[in-house]
């Protein structure tokens, strides 16, 4: 055997040996893989497989903007059409990131102009956008199609306006729940009158009034339009118009449900929706009220798919809906359905994999409506195949928790958010731990946890023994000691994404996790134990991360507020505000 083989590493061979494809061929196969995990696994099996995926991905997710840089990006997949990009932290959403902390895209967009010249597609979450990154866009990439913007901030509908009278070739304008200066609905009226290439359009978050004119001309244009989510503004009779011009829409978001229909205006509605045979998504539905939801049922015959997170509706309109929606997989709700609401769910929606129930008034302490944790029980009961469940309450059990997870087992996300900070079992006093106990327990496909009410290190010690494929655990307000947070970094291999807050976690804890935080995507600790000290002993032993510390105004107790630790090959960022300090 040649010395040199016998010295390489079965890696490093395998690495070397040629490919049995051609280029071609080896591109074109790796083209049919679907996810960007896959792709990643596929890059690793030779050099040329390396080579190949490089050159063939044409889309590429980032989740965190921070933990590569566009040069690096360009770089290494020089053909990307597409691009999902991730900026602040989660509990931004939350108002704990401080404002202009950054994640701004248009350094980006100045990279792919000179690289990427044919990117079609940009989607962004949580990111910095501005009127002139949006006018930027419109100018610099003439092939540009899809445009999704969640939870971004920075820009007006000036910048919209630029997107509509500049991308030709649009086929997707989805704007949700960003912080926009909503200055008015004209930007609508900025489309040519021979742009006819919009499939989805969604402005349901913003507030100004738009021209209904100018809207309706454009769905009548577009003949391909398969997803529409207007704004509150859109009557139900103009709603009747659009749906009129586009019956063969897949998603509609409605407007608002107030307004005094005539008996003809009703039956008309009542007839557009019962042209809608291909709706598998319904949401929007404000204000609405058991006076029109009846027009409502005939198109929910094939729905999968009902959000009804803007919709307060009583458990008895609830259940009159949902006799209805046979096939539904996917179901968001408010808290005013009570726990008849969610027994009518149970008795009717045995298909339903996905449950979210928010809060109508997160900051009413004294609300006497809601849910507990009868309905949840009675959802388990009739829905066996829930998976994924976001459920705000005000009481719960252990007992209730345990049952549930014994009639679902299947869940990937449980996010049980008890709303009362350090709520015990409100029947025996206890903490919750067995209640997320049993969850871990239970479910061995879980991937998302968040934890809430009462809970000792034992709830942790329960996680990191049993949660082995958990990739994201949210905490809030829970804990005993150190050995919470230690039990979780030493227990799941698979985490990626740990986020903390209020919890009596100190300088012992974070530095347990020195060998996890490499293999993790980010943790964030506020309001914790954590000392500067602490950070910068960090920083010191983990060169390759970032360690990121922004200091609380009125905190001169030597303790570090908020602290956000990912890694990154692109080192420390460069647009880091003053209140941000990177060890």
């Amino acid at each position: 055997m040649d010395p040199k083989r016998a010295r390489e590493s079965p890696e490093s061979a395998v690495l070397s040996r040629p490919s049995a494809f051609p280029d071609e061929v080896l591109e074109r196969i790796l083209s049919l893989l679907d996810t960007h995990k896959d792709r990643s696994s596929a890059s690793l099996v030779s050099k040329a497989w390396y080579h190949a995926e490089r050159w063939s991905r044409a889309r590429v997710f980032i989740g965190n903007c921070y933990s590569v840089s566009a040069e690096i990006l360009v770089r290494r997949f020089p053909n990307i059409r597409s691009v999902t990009l991730k900026g602040k932290p989660r509990f931004s959403d939350f108002n704990l990131v401080p404002q202009n902390w950054g994640a701004d895209i248009h350094s980006w967009l100045l990279v792919f102009a000179e690289h990427y010249p044919s990117l079609e597609e940009l989607r962004l979450k949580r990111m910095t956008v501005t009127d002139q990154s949006l006018e930027f866009l419109a100018l610099k990439f003439p092939n540009f199609k899809s445009l999704s913007l969640l939870s971004c901030d920075g820009f007006s509908t000036d910048g919209l306006s630029a997107i509509a009278t500049h991308c030709r070739n649009l086929t997707e304008l989805d704007i949700q729940e960003n912080g926009i200066d909503d200055i008015s609905g004209n930007w609508l009226n900025c489309f040519p009158d021979n742009f006819t290439s919009l499939e989805v359009l969604n402005f349901a978050s913003l507030n100004s009034e738009v021209n209904f004119d100018s809207l309706e001309r454009l769905v009548t244009r577009c003949n391909l339009l398969r997803i529409l989510k207007v704004n509150k503004t859109i009557t139900l009779d103009q709603l009747q118009r659009l749906l009129v011009r586009a019956p063969w829409l897949t998603e509609l978001g409605t407007g608002s449900f107030i307004q005094e229909l005539t008996p003809r205006q009703y039956a008309d509605l009542e007839t557009s929706f019962k042209g809608c045979r291909n709706l598998q998504t319904l949401s929007g539905l404000s204000e609405a009220t058991a006076l029109y939801l009846p027009a409502l049922y005939p198109a929910c015959a094939n729905l999968t798919f009902l959000n009804l997170s803007y919709a307060a509706l009583q458990s008895e309109e609830l259940a009159r809906l949902l006799a209805y929606c046979a096939h539904l997989r996917r179901l968001w709700v408010l808290d005013t359905v009570e726990d008849k609401g969610l027994e009518a769910v149970g008795q009717n929606c045995p298909l339903l994999e996905e449950l979210r129930v928010f809060p109508s008034d997160p900051f009413d302490e004294e609300i006497v409506h809601g849910v507990t944790e009868l309905g949840f029980l009675a959802v388990s009961y009739g829905c066996r195949k829930l998976r994924y469940v976001l459920y705000f309450c005000r009481q719960m059990t252990n007992a209730a928790v345990a049952t549930i997870v014994r009639n679902c087992p299947d869940f990937t996300h449980f996010r049980l958010c008890i709303m009362n900070p350090g709520q015990p079992d409100y029947l025996t006093r206890e903490p919750m731990d067995e209640a997320f106990g049993a969850v871990v327990k239970n479910c061995p496909k879980l991937q998302r946890l968040a934890v809430s009410g009462l809970l000792t290190d034992l709830t942790f010690e329960y996680i990191g023994t049993f949660a082995k494929n958990l990739e994201t655990l949210s905490v809030a307000f829970a804990g005993s000691s150190d050995l919470g947070m230690q039990c979780v970094l030493e227990g799941c291999p698979k985490l990626r994404k740990l986020e903390i807050r209020d919890c009596p976690f100190g300088n012992k804890a974070l530095l347990s996790g020195l060998e996890k935080y490499e293999s993790m995507r980010s943790l964030w600790m506020s309001a914790c134990k954590i000392t500067m000290n602490g950070c910068r002993l960090l920083a010191r032993k983990m060169p390759r991360l970032n360690v990121e510390v922004m200091k609380d105004e009125e905190s001169n107790d030597g303790q570090s507020y908020k602290v956000y630790v990912y890694r990154s090959v692109a080192g420390p960022r460069r647009d880091a505000p003053p209140f941000v300090l990177t060890l």
